[in-house]
């Protein structure tokens, strides 16, 4: 599929695929629109601004490459055999089965897409992935590192492996991170797909297996793919015992454990190599206190002070729907909390306090008796209130979560949350969403994501919300952060992403959260980047530097752009290797913390 002709490509070693990287056109819309010409697979969309991907077909991936790797999770002896050693009956299923997805995809080929899973929507532009790069030192810089920058910055992504056969979503590629290290003033710069059992199987095969989550489970062909997928299960052409993840979404660090996570799956381990490139150790199970079948969520939140992981896990089939569990600092697991939801709740983050989470319940839910009627099963529901629960910390059981309803708020994400005990008002910090459901399913209505102070009256039941930009000054403000030493407790100012002309991100804003004073920073003439990571250097709360990585939409040339906090002014400018596609969610690991690893 191909949505602009390209004049130049790169690529891939060891048998891996090309991508073209020359910049053609740019367009001006800043909305996602799409059209198709059905002979000659022309799509034009607003974030296609110059170049699209190429996808060569795959072939299994020998022992022999570099690609992979003995140590990965493809050694387990639970993964499951590989074409090369599949017995003739395995051989016959693996092909009556290709066969069948092979009509399958035919036949949905018939159909045009709706742009929330069309890849040439999805994927095109500087959102379509680049393939691996090993580290590369001494990179150019302009301007100078600030000293007290020592250590690596990591973002993860969604970046597929494979050409998709039928609808992908964004947020269903293979995760990939990519890494700056910084050592005395120089910086390297690497990107690697984490091994997960997903990446590993699918790689060795040749072709995607794995259904997307989002993408391919709409309607009577996503039952089908499942059911596929399942009987190659059955046949041992695939393992799903050890997880189906991407591992795409969030990063964290803690007890010396670099975590890549998506909440369709247990975290994965990767470590940051002395060079500066990146190891996938495996699956990570906290050492068997999380369930092989388990899942954790991209957005587990760390205790500055008392050093803390606190998560969820959700299911979208059988009850409990949601559990809440803690790691104690030096990993100990508390025992699962359920909490009492009556339907499947898509909870992509939460919050803490110093003595509570805060945990949404909102409207866009799990009904996969939707595919059945041949839609999504990710939806609106506009019979469900939203609402906020809050929670002892350390209760041992749901039975005392206080449930504040807040009508019509979806928040994708929460930026803070703390307690004011004078009102006995917890106060929740987020981007309310409006449609909610717009990300995952097709509306004509225009996206707004409103920066949004929400007060939750434990006292009373009662609860309030306020804009905390002006109308006329608003803009929509998606992934960010505060202070991260300052997280459960009150913060003055927050930096997020200025996500316009939406879906791109052209800058990012530094807001006062109780006066709604607002200093944006934009990364300049086409360019457009991500999450804004802030890396706090002293007690004063916006004492530090914004990191974000920032890709020039004309040169089709990335880096990453290191900003004053407290001035916005430009301080740094590391020029990368290669492309960076813009993505999710980061960290930073200091030089000390790299010193102290785990090895696994």
């Amino acid at each position: 599929m191909a949505v602009a002709s390209t004049s130049s490509s790169t690529n891939w070693v060891n048998s891996r695929p090309t991508f073209s990287s020359s910049p053609r056109r740019r367009l001006g819309s800043s909305s996602i629109c799409y059209s198709k010409k059905h002979n000659s697979k022309t799509i034009h969309c607003a974030i296609d601004t110059q170049s699209i991907l190429h996808f060569p077909n795959r072939s299994p991936c020998k022992e022999s490459t570099s690609t992979c790797h003995p140590e990965s999770p493809s050694s387990s002896s639970s993964s499951p055999a590989t074409p090369r050693n599949w017995n003739l009956f395995q051989k016959a299923a693996a092909m009556a089965l290709d066969a069948i997805e092979n009509g399958l995809t035919t036949r949905e080929k018939k159909h045009p897409l709706p742009k929330t899973v069309d890849p040439g929507v999805q994927i095109a532009g500087n959102f379509s992935p680049v393939p691996e790069q090993p580290v590369r030192h001494f990179l150019p810089v302009a301007g100078k590192i600030p000293d007290d920058i020592q250590g690596v910055y990591l973002r993860n992504g969604a970046n597929p492996f494979f050409q998709p056969t039928s609808g992908h979503h964004l947020f269903d590629g293979d995760g990939m991170i990519y890494a700056v290290k910084f050592d005395q003033g120089s910086a390297s710069y690497a990107c690697r797909f984490t091994e997960t059992q997903r990446h590993v199987q699918e790689r060795a095969i040749g072709k995607p297996i794995f259904p997307k989550a989002i993408g391919e489970l709409h309607g009577h062909s996503g039952i089908a793919k499942l059911l596929l997928f399942y009987a190659r299960g059955l046949c041992g052409l695939v393992d799903c015992s050890q997880g189906i993840g991407v591992a795409n979404a969030g990063l964290v660090y803690f007890n010396n454990h670099l975590l890549a996570m998506s909440e369709d799956d247990l975290p994965y381990h990767v470590r940051v190599m002395p060079s500066g490139d990146l190891k996938t150790v495996g699956r990570y199970s906290f050492n068997e206190q999380l369930k092989l079948n388990s899942t954790m969520i991209a957005h587990p939140k760390l205790d500055p002070v008392s050093g803390e992981l606190f998560a969820l896990s959700y299911d979208v089939i059988k009850k409990p729907y949601l559990k809440y569990f803690r790691f104690s600092p030096e990993g100990k697991k508390s025992k699962d909390v359920a909490i009492d939801l009556k339907t499947p709740t898509m909870v992509h983050d939460f919050a803490i306090t110093e003595n509570f989470v805060v945990i949404p319940d909102h409207q866009v839910v799990f009904n996969m008796s939707e595919m059945i009627n041949g839609g999504s099963p990710v939806v609106y529901d506009n019979e469900k209130v939203s609402r906020f629960g809050v929670l002892d910390k350390y209760a041992s059981d749901g039975s005392g979560i206080k449930w504040v309803e807040v009508p019509d708020c979806f928040c994708f994400h929460l930026w803070n949350a703390w307690e004011e005990p004078e009102s006995g008002e917890v106060v929740v910090i987020g981007s309310c969403m409006t449609p909610a459901d717009s990300i995952f399913n097709e509306s004509d209505k225009e996206l707004k994501s409103v920066l949004s102070e929400i007060r939750l009256n434990l006292k009373t039941g009662e609860s309030s919300r306020r804009a905390i930009i002006s109308p006329e000054n608003d803009v929509n403000l998606e992934i960010g952060m505060v202070n991260k030493n300052l997280l459960g407790r009150k913060t003055t100012y927050a930096y997020l992403a200025v996500a316009e002309p939406w879906p791109k991100v052209s800058g990012f804003a530094k807001v006062n959260l109780s006066t709604g004073e607002t200093s944006k920073f934009i990364y300049g003439d086409s360019k457009y980047g991500g999450e804004p990571l802030f890396l706090p250097n002293s007690e004063n709360e916006d004492d530090g530097h914004v990191l974000a990585f920032v890709h020039d939409e004309k040169t089709w040339e990335s880096e990453l752009q290191i900003v004053n906090s407290k001035t916005l002014e430009l301080e740094a400018t590391v020029k990368l290797p290669t492309r960076v596609p813009y993505g999710f969610h980061g960290t930073f690991i200091s030089t000390d913390d790299l010193a102290t690893q785990a090895l696994s």
